[in-house]
């Protein structure tokens, strides 16, 4: 195994002190390489993932994150099931103040897919609307 498949494997997402607790700013990060594999087919989707959040206490660490998206490109998952799943965990490690993701997927059998999850539809999920 490389030295580079490794710290994918192991990877874990991160967090950091949030320097500027006392201000509203928003971070903007932005993944235009993410892959993972069609559940149905096998065949591997690409995207650009983007992560946009106001943080509270907390920052995502930007290698970390880089090498935990990495870990879904040999992943059968799909486009909607993959953005919640990355939306979720990121709000579990940081509670931001607010947080959204996008993941827009290249076209596929003339398809083109966006996924958009921010905190305030998931807040509708919970509540069942």
């Amino acid at each position: 195994m490389r030295y580079g498949e490794k710290e994918i494997d192991e990877a874990k997402l991160e967090k950091w002190k949030n320097p500027a607790t006392d201000k509203n700013y928003h971070i903007k990060i932005e993944s235009r390489e993410f892959t993972c594999l069609c559940p149905r087919s096998g065949y591997p989707d690409f995207a650009t993932v983007a992560v946009d959040y106001m943080p509270d206490k907390f920052i995502v660490e930007l290698k970390s994150f880089k090498l935990y998206l990495n870990k879904y490109r040999n992943v059968y998952i799909s486009h909607e099931e993959v953005i919640n799943k990355i939306f979720d965990e990121l709000v579990a490690l940081l509670k931001p103040r607010w947080l959204e993701i996008t993941g827009d997927f290249n076209p596929r059998g003339n398809i083109k897919t966006i996924i958009t999850v921010n905190t305030e539809s998931a807040r509708k999920r919970k509540k069942g609307r």
